[in-house]
């Protein structure tokens, strides 16, 4: 979800927000568009930005094996934060946009970020042909002539120790996440337009000290854009993206309030079936807490889906997947056993 509700809407001090934490989010959307249920995504179209909406992310995150076989964490991420609805030329552009890099490892946690403005350049989202960038960060299409041109991109971006250069190929369909697209965030009706790319293999190469290893595995691409993702008593968001060893995949999120919190899930079949699970039949409960940059935050999670027969237990690769940025949270690869056994990520904002 992907991550990421709100990041944007606190990008680079330019909103309220930022003061009032992930529960500023909550605010009215002050004429910006808002998602509506039965509005049908279209693409490659919808693979853009959407200007009047007020934030929004390109999201991938990577489950790699290197040659050396050591396990590897991949996060590519592009934000889009408007001040105001639409989009004019040059420095008159209201959007403003952020970067997100980083490499996880057994023993380290490398990130990165990158910020920049809309209408000069710097940063922005392209259709002919595809290409996501900021700076030199990149996220193009490598996809041939009449095809999605998601179905093969590649991702690069680097930072302070680290950098890396991913070929992904999908070899699945795109998946539709909540009712066609049309993901409901709250009991109060909050929502977002969402659709995912989980079918992605992935070759190349990540560079961290004085060692260029050759990687592959798998990968995961969110895609979500909206202007009042979270009720006013949401505090923060756990997220969870699973690729089973039997093919099939699960997304789900838990958003934080002063209850229970409010849950959701579409389960993935491996020839890319989706079906999205009812609020509240997921369940996500922290089994272990670290102390990781002065934040205490779960470690270790118990998910269970009785609808589908899962229970499983995840277990980070690295405990320390503290993403240092402006706006501060924890990502990071993980593994998952129990009734199902694969790999996976784990965002969680709001700590």
């Amino acid at each position: 979800m992907n991550v990421r509700i709100g990041l944007l809407a606190l990008l680079l001090l330019a909103t309220p927000a930022l003061a009032q934490g992930f529960a500023g989010l909550g605010s009215d959307a002050q004429g910006f568009a808002v998602p509506q249920p039965g509005v049908t995504l279209n693409f490659p179209q919808d693979h853009g930005a959407h200007p009047q909406y007020r934030i929004e992310w390109w999201y991938a995150t990577a489950n790699l094996t290197g040659a050396d076989g050591q396990d590897y964490g991949v996060q590519w991420t592009l934000f889009r934060s408007a001040l105001a609805p639409g989009e004019k030329p040059g420095w008159q552009s209201p959007q403003l946009w952020m970067g997100h890099a980083a490499l996880t490892t057994a023993a380290e946690h490398h990130s990165a970020e990158r910020v920049g403005r809309g209408g000069i350049g710097q940063a922005g989202v392209s259709l002919s042909p595809f290409a996501a960038t900021i700076d030199d960060w990149s996220m193009t299409s490598r996809a041939a002539a009449g095809a999605d041109p998601l179905s093969a991109v590649t991702i690069a971006a680097s930072g302070k120790g680290f950098s890396y250069r991913l070929d992904l190929d999908a070899r699945g369909p795109l998946v539709l996440q909540g009712d066609k697209g049309y993901s409901v965030k709250s009991a109060q009706g909050q929502a977002s337009e969402y659709y995912s790319q989980p079918f992605y293999m992935v070759t190349g190469t990540i560079h961290t000290g004085d060692t260029d290893v050759a990687v592959t595995g798998q990968a995961w691409f969110d895609h979500e854009w909206s202007s009042q993702p979270l009720a006013a008593d949401q505090t923060g968001w756990d997220w969870f993206s699973f690729h089973f060893e039997d093919g099939q995949k699960l997304m789900g999120f838990r958003l934080r309030d002063s209850g229970a919190g409010f849950t959701s899930a579409t389960w993935i079949k491996a020839d890319g079936t989706s079906e999205a699970l009812a609020p509240g039949d997921l369940s996500v409960t922290p089994l272990a807490w670290g102390e990781v940059k002065g934040h205490r935050v779960p470690v270790k999670w118990r998910l269970t889906l009785p609808a589908k027969h899962l229970d499983v237990t995840t277990s980070a690769l690295n405990d320390e997947a503290w993403m240092d940025t402006q706006v501060a949270y924890w990502e990071g690869p993980v593994r998952i056993t129990g009734s199902h056994r694969g790999r996976g990520y784990v965002e969680m904002t709001g700590y």
